[in-house]
This record gives structure tokens, sequence and C-alpha cells, in this order.
């Protein structure tokens, strides 16, 4: 699939992966229009990158979603719906009466996984209508191997993989020609992930692995150490657990 000339939405597109985004997008010719809740952080991407078009709206409310349908529309439409919006709550143990964690994991599903099938039920007849279009939905290393601190983060995006799979073989069974590709990062250097010392892909790699992947048309994209935390888990998926999951992660929650 090629980019230049496309139009291109990008949801949670004023930092981090999202606005790297933008920027690859840009420099492969396309059109970009960014989302995010805050007008700050979306005015800073824009003094960034002159050329994309920002608007404020919220993935997890249905009021702006409907808003956001409507200025699309009015725009002239899209090509590619970049589904790239996405929140961590902090972790919590799971074991201990908690009523926040019910209220985080409530939020994590809005945002992750049913805001994405929001936004994808409002876009895909402007989709199918176009010649060459796409989805991208955004899950992760964590949808083969969940992670002990990140347990309803972990679900969100586990569940975001099914309904990406089913959208797709739905969607070749009624004979679409909208592709759905699944981006699955690493853990990842951003705002989200900035306490952690772990080993992190960097944005600029990540979305260059995404933008190689869109081109050849490989709908399923493993980045980084994703590609190896697949095979491994398939193999031996006790010790990919623990790689995941080192014996730090049992010291947080036992404390």
């Amino acid at each position: 699939m090629q980019l230049k000339g496309k139009t291109v939405l990008i949801t949670g597109g004023a930092s981090g992966i999202g606005l790297e985004a933008a920027k690859q997008f840009l420099a492969n010719g396309a059109n970009v229009i960014i989302t995010g809740r805050n007008q700050i952080k979306l005015d800073e991407a824009r003094k960034l990158y002159p050329a994309i078009t920002t608007v404020k709206s919220d993935v997890s409310d249905a009021g702006d979603a409907q808003k956001l349908f409507k200025q699309v529309q009015q725009m002239g439409g899209i090509d590619i719906l970049y589904n790239n919006a996405g929140v961590l709550t902090d972790p919590i143990n799971l074991g201990m009466a908690n009523s926040q964690h019910f209220e985080d994991a409530a939020y994590e599903m809005n945002v992750n996984y049913l805001g994405v099938i929001r936004l994808n039920n409002l876009f895909i007849d402007m989709l199918k209508s176009r010649k060459d279009s796409a989805i991208i939905n955004t899950t992760s290393i964590l949808s083969y191997v969940p992670a002990l601190l990140e347990a309803t983060y972990s679900a969100s995006k586990v569940a975001l993989q099914f309904y990406t799979k089913t959208l797709r073989k739905h969607l070749q069974i009624l004979n679409s020609s909208v592709k759905v590709f699944e981006l699955l990062p690493p853990l990842v250097a951003t705002e989200m992930t900035a306490g952690r010392n772990d080993k992190k892909m960097t944005t600029e790699d990540l979305v260059k692995a995404l933008i190689a992947g869109i081109k050849k048309d490989q709908l399923t994209i493993r980045a980084g150490d994703t590609k190896a935390v697949y095979i491994l888990n398939r193999l031996f998926p006790t010790m990919t657990f623990g790689l995941i999951n080192p014996k730090k992660s049992y010291a947080v929650l036992a404390s």
C-alpha cells in the first residue's frame, strides 16, 4: 500500500507514537489529521508540523466521536484510520479489594478497545468507498504474554487483537478492499513508560517498522522484541512468561 496522497487520521496523535507517526506519514507524502484530548499538546504538535490538521477529541466519548466523524467528512474524508490512542493505569494488586481497580480497568477498556470499535464503525463505510484504504490497530507485545503489573491493560490489548483478526477476516469475506493492519509494539520510550528502566524501542524505529509493513501489505507487524516473544511463547510459554514478568514484578505486588 502506497501512502503518497493518502489522508490519515491518527488518534492520540499529539505525543509519543502518534506524533512520530504524524511526522513519518507526512514525510511519505500523506495528509495527516491528528486527534487528542489535550488542546495544548495539539497546538504544540501543529507548531512542530504545520502541515498537520488537529482536532480535539476523546476516543472514549461517543459524542466526541460523532463530532470527529462529521468534521472529517467535511474535510473530504480519510483513506487510513490509525487507532493509536491508548492508556495505561497504575498497577493495582488484583488480589486486593479496591474499587479503583474496576474504574481503571473500565477506563482502559473504553479507550484501548471499545473506542477503537466505535471509530471503526463510524468510518467503515467511508473507508469502503475508497479504492485503497486501511485500518491500523495498535495492540501490544502483551497481547501474547500478559504482564502481572499491567493485567487489565494486557486484557484490553488481547481483546483488541482478537477483534482485529476477526474484523480483517470479516472484511475479506465481504470482498472489501479495506486492509486491516495490526501493529504489535514492545515496550516503547514514551511518556507512558517514562518511569521504567527496562529496554525500550524508540518511537522512530517503531513507526519505521509500521510504515515498512504497510508498504509491503504486511498485515501483522511485530516490531522489535515482539518478534522474539511471539516465537518463544509458542515454544516455551512458561519461560516467556518469566521474561515478561521478572522477579521484581512479584516484589512490587507483594509490597
